[in-house]
């Protein structure tokens, strides 16, 4: 469904792959920061939670990068 959607948007696959990818890495990180704040190591859940972040923001600078191209061009000269 989702392929089909990026077709008819005229959405390259990779950024929707990349998407889905930054969603599945943000949910494994809360469930880690969960598990760990429930077994008291709350210090542990802080840094599972960093490194989620900055993963997802090393992943999304292809996308951010594709944005604010897109959004310079539309600003007329």
């Amino acid at each position: 469904m989702l392929e089909k959607l990026a077709v008819n948007a005229n959405v390259n696959m990779v950024y929707v792959e990349t998407i889905l990818k930054i969603i599945g890495i943000a949910y494994i990180a809360e469930f880690a920061t969960q598990i760990t704040k429930d077994a008291g190591q709350g210090a542990i859940a802080s840094k599972i939670e960093l490194a989620g972040k900055i993963i997802i923001l090393a992943m999304a600078i292809p996308i951010l990068t594709v944005l604010i191209e897109t959004i310079i061009k539309l600003i007329p000269s």
